[in-house]
């Protein structure tokens, strides 16, 4: 149920930050430094002033005196408790401490957001079955659309933790080498077949050296993002083989502003899918895993009107992040405080419900009504936006929109 704020914008039952989700982020305002802030209503508290001036005292602390939230994710679940336990405390309705917090609070109409926090590594998975069996259907037919390895493993590749940006940063198409006609040699051009991926994505809190367990993972996540893995199809087509995406992948990768943390999640928990295929006893899981969150996917042409164009749920999932999580350390692999693991593109069973345009239009083949016209792929200067939210008693957690806009390529970059 709503848990009620003195923040009157907060107990809207379709506010996106009541006082029962706290999400973290990183603001700043005119002649300010970025600052480390929790969005309540229609504020952002300012943390960072409020652990400085002793209103808030964290274990091990400060923890809130950087522009990033990875100091108060390394120190581990404790101190997210007590971050999580002081502010609804001070926050509720009736609180006694209201006069020492309310000078803290900046309308988030007045804010910039930042990046919230420090990418350490990035790996995106693969690991929607909707998704993959479309796509393998697209490419190598219904029969043979799963590898052999999909149903026991969810597969992933390390991506580039340098192009991660935050919501509203513009996306410039990339230029990249794509397949000639029949057999002939292939061209350097921008890309023409420019995607998005809709996904969730895991931000690690505690490290960890060596294998750990699915509920060992799960414990060490943090927090969720909402996150675009945008893609360049064509690139991809060309370079994927053997060795999957590089290039095709590497242009940037759009996170939303503010973390969600795994316990303003926990009333939404639900299970993965029934396996036909059992998995090994390292990667069962110990309860439910995925979380019951609304996806959905706008595009707005420039000038134009915005259309929805798919709606879907993190429920779909095959494999869950803390899972993803833990087959990335089987190896021995070290995970650091602020690594990213994208979900894979997050598709329902439902034509309207596929989270990418290359399912939207199957291959460019079925363009996609919008207003004033259609879509296979992504054009100049429209801007695409992710939301998502989970729907409880009298509210909702939200993430906050995941935006960016696609701008035109430059001129050709090795031309002298």
């Amino acid at each position: 149920m709503l848990l009620r704020s003195w923040i009157e914008s907060a107990n809207a039952p379709d506010h996106p930050f009541p006082l029962n989700n706290l999400p973290c982020g990183v603001f700043s305002t005119t002649g300010e430094e970025p600052r480390c802030g929790v969005a309540i209503g229609d504020y952002v508290l300012d943390v960072s002033s409020l652990e400085e001036t002793g209103g808030l005292s964290l274990p091990g602390g400060p923890l809130l005196d950087v522009p990033f939230w990875n100091e108060l994710m390394e120190a581990g679940p404790q101190a997210w408790a007590a971050l999580r336990n002081r502010l609804t405390e001070v926050l509720a309705e009736g609180a006694d401490d209201r006069a020492v917090v309310e000078p803290h609070l900046v309308p988030r109409a007045e804010v910039v957001l930042h990046m919230p926090f420090l990418v350490s590594e990035y790996t995106d998975f693969y690991a929607g079955r909707h998704h993959a069996t479309n796509v393998g259907t697209m490419f190598r037919g219904a029969e043979n659309a799963l590898p052999p390895n999909w149903l026991h493993i969810p597969i992933g590749y390390n991506g580039r933790a340098s192009s991660v940006v935050v919501s509203g940063t513009p996306v410039r198409r990339p230029w990249g080498q794509v397949k000639g006609p029949d057999h002939a040699a292939p061209a350097f051009q921008p890309s023409r077949r420019f995607d998005i991926e809709l996904e969730l994505g895991a931000v690690v809190g505690t490290p960890s050296d060596g294998p750990v367990t699915v509920a060992e993972a799960d414990a060490m996540i943090f927090g969720y993002v909402l996150l675009n893995d945008w893609s360049a199809r064509d690139i991809q087509a060309w370079e994927y083989q053997p060795l999957g995406p590089f290039q095709a992948k590497a242009t940037a990768t759009t996170i939303s502003p503010w973390i969600v943390m795994k316990a303003a999640l926990e009333p939404f928990r639900c299970s993965t899918p029934p396996r036909e295929v059992p998995l090994l006893p390292h990667l069962q899981e110990p309860g439910p895993m995925l979380y019951d969150i609304a996806l959905e996917v706008a595009l707005q042409p420039e000038c134009g009107v915005e259309a929805v164009i798919a709606r879907t749920n993190y429920a779909e999932m095959y494999y869950s992040a803390a899972q993803q999580l833990a087959h990335h350390t089987t190896s021995g692999c070290p995970m650091n405080t602020g690594d990213l693991l994208g979900s894979g593109t997050i598709s329902g069973p439902t034509k309207d419900s596929r989270g990418s345009l290359l399912e939207l239009s199957w291959g460019g083949k079925e363009p996609i009504a919008i207003a004033g016209g259609t879509r296979t792929f992504i054009e100049d200067n429209d801007t695409l936006s992710l939301r998502g939210g989970c729907r409880g008693d009298g509210y909702m957690i939200g993430f906050g929109d995941c935006v960016g806009k696609v701008l035109p390529a430059l001129a050709d970059p090795y031309a002298r």
